[in-house]
């Protein structure tokens, strides 16, 4: 076997070893005396420790696969597994096995930050109900302290959650969910009226969980620009799947990459851009949209002199909001 065989081989036992955290076979959702169903035979995977972005318009179906996902909605038909267990038969294991930061705050405000870790926990059945947190075991106090630690907001563990900044209340409601050690951390909506700096350290912070647990993160999100680096992006539309694949793919498929030219004969440049098949148009300078070449292969056969040449590099948001307004969609 030769090395580029032998390379194969192992990558595709790599692939073949992946575990499927998350696994949706033909899912369907119909709610009682609808006339069709809200979710329409969707199937995807989600791999262990893939950042995976499911986002589509409202009244896409989104809402009603997550909360079937984690339990809280039952399907009409389809298989749904999460960590290897059926969210029907085995609902309890799958709990156990997820942490949901809602979209909407879930904190008790009257509590301090430190007891709704607390009783989330006891709730899971990790610990025995303590009076304070001195008297919890030591392994729960250095889970607590570790996590705090990873943002440095231990200090603000004793106080009372009505006083903390929205910022730091989502980063305690991030602790609670990963208090009992889930294999995968579903967030919805999660920097949902957070300012910039705020939701810059939320981030940063569910970053550093995902490096260090190895941790799967679901994700939802109208921020678009929060879903360019994850690995996989699935869109949702009308019950549907739209698109599933990797943020770079969904720009190539949806959108021409543009470079902005111009010279001091602007003439003489677009006509050699439209002998070479381009449809270039004028704004302020000459925006070239491109697909089936690439930048440098239009540079290199250009004569003309330029004065201006840049990038212009298509973000996901961009693919995304160019995808709903061809299919009709709604982008709010």
């Amino acid at each position: 076997m030769s090395v580029a065989q032998s390379l194969q081989a192992m990558k595709k036992g790599m692939v073949n070893n992946m575990k499927n955290m998350i696994h949706v076979g033909n899912l369907v959702k119909q709610y009682d005396k609808a006339k069709t169903p809200s979710v329409k035979g969707i199937s995807f995977d989600v791999n262990e420790g893939d950042f995976f972005a499911f986002l589509g318009p409202n009244g896409a179906g989104k809402t009603t696969t997550i909360s079937i996902l984690t339990t809280t909605l039952s399907k009409t038909t389809g298989e749904v597994s999460i960590a290897g267990y059926d969210v029907d038969k085995q609902a309890r294991h799958v709990r156990e096995n997820v942490g949901i930061i809602f979209q909407q705050p879930s904190l008790d405000p009257q509590l301090s930050a430190e007891e709704n870790i607390r009783f989330h926990a006891c709730l899971y059945g990790m610990y025995n109900y303590r009076p304070s947190f001195k008297m919890m075991p030591k392994e729960y106090r250095r889970r607590v302290l570790d996590l705090a630690e990873i943002v440095g907001i231990q200090d603000a563990l004793s106080k009372p959650v009505k006083k903390l900044s929205g910022g730091m209340q989502r980063k305690f409601e991030i602790i609670r969910s990963l208090i009992h050690t889930p294999k995968i951390l579903f967030l919805d909506e999660p920097s949902q009226g957070l300012d910039a700096v705020s939701r810059r350290g939320l981030w940063d912070y569910i970053n550093t969980v995902r490096r260090e647990s190895g941790t799967t993160v679901f994700l939802t999100t109208h921020y678009i620009d929060e879903a360019e680096h994850v690995d996989t992006v699935c869109i949702i539309n009308q019950g549907l799947i739209a698109f599933n694949g990797t943020p770079d793919l969904m720009k190539q498929n949806l959108l021409k990459q543009e470079v902005i030219l111009d010279s001091d004969n602007r003439p003489e440049l677009t006509n050699e851009l439209i002998s070479m098949g381009l449809a270039p148009r004028i704004e302020d300078h000459v925006i070239v949209p491109f697909q089936d070449m690439t930048a440098q292969e239009i540079i290199a056969r250009l004569q003309t002199k330029l004065t201006l040449l840049k990038m212009q590099e298509p973000t996901l948001e961009d693919a995304y909001v160019d995808y709903l307004l061809r299919k009709g969609g709604n982008i709010a």
